[in-house]
């Protein structure tokens, strides 16, 4: 007899098709029997040890973030109901090009420093791991759900160059082509940049074409943070698809929006320009979150010229009052490189945490509105946080638009990701909120997509890209990583107030067959590992 039959379920099984009613039957972690109604007339039912009575509910395939922060969350939170709890059975980590493997004893302290915004500093993990593979190995361990690994390249290069702004010898070449190899053997999914941050922004278009070349040999993608969202958006998406072109490898574009007043409305010509490619044969996917504001750390709007040599030569720059007027020209007057081209508004920068509880008054406020309470200019509170809080403090940036979201998410290649960052005291509520905002408010109240169009975004489509043969679909034989969900009912809980807020309409999630939603509630079970790159 089998483990369980979920009974009566609409399911949707994440290829686009209808939904039909079907009994599913789950045996060893995975689907054994689908028992179409039709096909079950008159004909005996499927038994299990357990039942469960799905009337009223749609079963889909787990729901796969294809960019997530949670390198850390994962080891330091069991719980991860940030996650779960939308029905994400899967995450796409080694985002943005800074992560935590590759890295030796001096890069892997840097890098801890360069993302503590995004991650926390990490004084509560042990950092028991050196290299890509070392790392997946830590997350067999047991975690709450799945997680996939981009190898970071602005990591690699910390590693292999250092964080100074120049161009990578031969040898050094040599060695980042090293360890991305051995990233993709060790199981990695393909390569991730982060082309607005540093150190992976000195990497001029020739070192990351031979990257992508390493990566595409070996089955992956590449996924670039490109090097611009705002005054330069269109070119750096051109620019990322000819890179790719030129080393014959598949692009997947992280949270591909057009943002900043110079982009308001022109989502229809990014379309435009992925079509073309597309039509000309390029693999191109590409993730967003259904939401307009963004999320970084306010470090990462500083010029690349500031941040050259890492963090610590960063705050020292931000202590020397004549090069701190520099940093603020840039902001303010020129438009950094790091904020996109576009002249800073303090009025859009919102502080979303900090590291140090002292600081905490910042939280939830704009730059503008705390300099103004404290009768300062604003970059006289911007530095001040940074140079207090060591470069830890998280911000939400108002600068994306309505009709560019919705217009990006329908498209055919479109997938979904959280770029959730889940430290701070007031995170953005995409982190605990995409999935389920995606169903409840973009598909249930606008219409925007159909319910079996947005699942298949959400679930098979992500995991074509990661080339994953048996997750993504609800298909006898393949994982049973699945979620049930009342499409009535079903809705974000987080807001921009109440941003840790968990999901309504979402009882039951399993990952691997295991329930670790249940009833709407978290349970102790801890099925997830890593999911390593399927051999070519």
């Amino acid at each position: 007899m089998e483990d369980l039959v979920i009974r009566d379920a609409d399911v949707v099984d994440g290829t686009g098709a209808d939904s039909y009613r079907a009994d599913v039957v789950i045996d060893d972690g995975r689907i054994v029997a689908i028992v179409q109604e039709a096909a079950a007339a008159g004909c005996q039912r499927p038994k299990a040890v357990r039942e469960l009575d799905a009337e009223g509910l749609v079963l889909s395939p787990g729901f796969i973030d294809m960019h997530a922060h949670s390198d850390l969350a994962l080891l330091r939170d069991p719980d991860h109901s940030a996650k779960a709890a939308q029905g994400v059975t899967l995450e796409v980590l080694g985002q943005d090009g800074l992560s935590y493997a590759p890295v030796d004893d001096r890069t892997l302290d840097a890098v801890r420093q360069a993302i503590a915004g995004w991650n926390g500093p990490g004084d509560d993990i042990d950092f028991d791991w050196r290299s890509v593979g070392e790392y997946l190995d830590r997350l067999d361990r047991g975690i709450a759900v799945n997680a996939a690994y981009l190898i970071p390249q602005g990591t690699v290069r910390a590693l292999a160059v250092g964080w100074e702004d120049r161009p990578a010898t031969p040898r050094e070449l040599d060695r980042m082509r090293q360890l991305v190899a051995e990233g993709m053997e060790q199981g990695a999914v393909g390569l991730s940049s982060g082309l607005t941050y540093t150190p992976g922004m000195y990497a001029e278009d020739a070192e990351l074409t031979e990257l992508c070349r390493v990566v595409a040999r070996h089955g992956g993608y590449y996924c670039p943070h490109h090097r611009s969202y705002g005054a330069g958006a269109l070119e750096a998406y051109a620019e990322m698809v000819e890179l790719t072109r030129k080393a014959d490898c598949p692009l997947h574009l992280a949270h591909a929006t057009m943002n900043f007043g110079v982009n308001e409305g022109r989502a229809p010509e990014l379309l435009a320009l992925l079509d073309e490619a597309l039509a000309a044969g390029a693999d191109i996917t590409l993730d967003t979150y259904p939401y307009t504001p963004g999320s970084t750390t306010l470090a990462a709007l500083l010029p690349s010229w500031a941040s050259e040599g890492g963090p610590r030569e960063v705050l020292r720059r931000l202590a020397d009052d004549a090069t701190a007027e520099r940093i603020r020209h840039d902001l303010e007057v020129t438009g950094a490189d790091g904020c996109h081209g576009v002249p800073v508004d303090w009025d859009t920068i919102e502080i979303s945490g900090v590291t140090s509880p002292e600081l905490g008054d910042f939280v939830g406020r704009t730059i503008q509105r705390s300099s103004s309470l404290r009768g300062e200019a604003p970059w006289t509170t911007a530095r001040r946080l940074l140079l207090d809080d060591g470069l830890g403090p998280t911000i939400l940036q108002h600068v994306g638009h309505e009709e560019n979201v919705r217009a990006i998410m329908r498209h055919r290649v479109h997938t979904g990701g959280s770029d959730g960052i889940l430290h701070g005291a007031k995170p953005h509520p995409r982190a605990y909120g995409t999935f389920p905002h995606y169903l409840g408010h973009y598909v249930r109240e606008l219409g925007v997509l159909s319910l079996e169009e947005c699942v298949a975004h959400l679930t098979g489509r992500p995991a074509a890209r990661l080339r994953l043969p048996d997750r993504g679909l609800v298909r006898e034989g393949f994982r049973a990583d699945l979620v049930l969900f009342d499409p009535r009912t079903v809705a974000a809980g987080s807001t921009y107030a109440t941003p840790r807020t968990l999901p309504t309409g979402i009882p039951h999630v399993l990952v691997d067959g295991r329930f670790v939603i249940e009833d709407g509630r978290r349970t102790d079970v801890l099925a997830g590992r890593a999911v390593r790159r399927s051999p070519m």
